[in-house]
């Protein structure tokens, strides 16, 4: 655990504590958990309404090509992720994932085309090896600047929309993974519709100097209610969302992860940018070879909780271990416990029962699809 003393504080800060967050460390930040509502309620709210969440801590990059063409920036980036960077329309985001020469993941983010340069957002714990990574890699070619300035605040659930119309009425145009600028009350803001949560929503990047104003605002509406990480963790769950560090790190591939989706044709073999990112070889190999283990979604016999890194077995009396859980807690969405990790691609398919350690005893779990709860974007 980090020293208070020694923990960063998002712009938000403030606003947090005078709302009765409580404060915990993560990712070397103070970050509110939770506010007096509690996790239970701040999730189902967040599912019947809108939630908002101060994720400040990430990372938010510029990269902005040096020849002033952003083509070549996005060429540049397509050298550390294998999605597709250069087909990505102005206006619009993508999913993606830096990875390293063995064909472990890195860090997943997003990257936005901005027009003239490219916006990243990139995970708190990583932020700092991030930048060092695209400085390094890309930065003969690429301005690869971290934005120090900005606050970041994601506004998740059904009602997002129309709370957030009633600030900037063109927010209804946009659809999942759009991204523009817009002001909100004098705030120069970035606005993405996406998020982590697996509802309908917005991400926005905001002056740090006016981040406050904004979200009290937002606030002011009966619909929004102030999030913690607590229920940003159990949403994505039931999202079946990776949380890097849990689901996802260096010892997992794309394919393991279960992350396919994420990597384009045109990335692929056969396709016209095949290759040329790191552990393109591994990767690819595995899109025509398989994987010895993947990551599936656990559905959980009782009311127990399973939770990292409990061992999964495929008998009952815990003599063979197949595999160990990387998420897991209860599901308020689905009024019960449910979990993510890895097992055997033999036994990944829907409906394979196996056993969790909890305890010292062995409680009977179902592999099932996901994710848990259906996502509600806007296509």
């Amino acid at each position: 655990m980090d020293v208070a003393s020694d923990l960063k504080k998002t712009p938000l800060h403030d606003l947090n504590v005078s709302l009765g967050a409580r404060m915990v460390p993560f990712a070397g930040y103070e970050m509110p958990v939770q506010f007096p509502a509690g996790v239970l309620k701040e999730h189902l709210h967040t599912r019947a309404a809108a939630g908002l969440f101060d994720v400040s801590h990430m990372g938010q990059v510029i990269v902005r090509a040096r020849s002033g063409d952003n083509a070549d920036a996005a060429r540049a980036l397509e050298s550390l992720v294998p999605v597709d960077v250069v087909g990505l329309a102005e206006g619009r985001q993508r999913y993606a994932l830096f990875t390293a020469e063995d064909g472990g993941i890195l860090d997943d983010l997003m990257i936005a085309n901005r027009g003239d340069h490219f916006f990243v957002v990139v995970n708190a714990a990583c932020k700092d090896t991030d930048l060092a990574h695209m400085q390094e890699r890309i930065g003969d070619s690429c301005e690869v600047t971290m934005l120090a300035d900005r606050a970041l605040i994601a506004l998740q659930g059904p009602r997002a929309e129309a709370v957030l119309a009633e600030l900037w009425g063109d927010i209804a145009g946009m659809r999942f993974m759009d991204v523009r600028a817009c002001d909100l009350h004098d705030a120069d803001c970035i606005v993405s519709r996406s998020g982590y949560t697996g509802e309908d929503g917005f991400e926005i990047s905001i002056p740090a100097d006016r981040a406050e104003t904004v979200c009290r605002h937002l606030l002011d509406h009966p619909d929004v209610m102030p999030i913690g990480l607590g229920a940003r963790d159990s949403l994505r769950l039931e999202a079946g969302l990776c949380l890097y560090g849990n689901d996802i790190d260096t010892t997992t591939t794309p394919v393991e992860a279960a992350l396919e989706w994420a990597i384009q044709k045109v990335r692929r073999t056969g396709g016209d940018r095949a290759g040329g990112f790191p552990g393109a070889g591994a990767i690819l190999g595995q899109f025509a070879s398989g994987t010895a283990r993947r990551r599936v979604g656990l559905k959980v016999d009782g009311k127990a909780p399973v939770r990292p890194p409990a061992r999964l077995y495929s008998d009952a009396d815990g003599k063979v271990e197949i595999g160990h859980v990387t998420s897991g807690g209860f599901g308020p969405s689905v009024e019960a416990p449910v979990a993510m990790g890895y097992v055997p691609v033999a036994l990944a398919a829907p409906g394979t029962p196996l056993f969790a350690e909890v305890r010292g005893k062995y409680l009977p779990v179902t592999v099932t699809a996901l994710p848990f709860v259906p996502n509600t974007f806007k296509r």
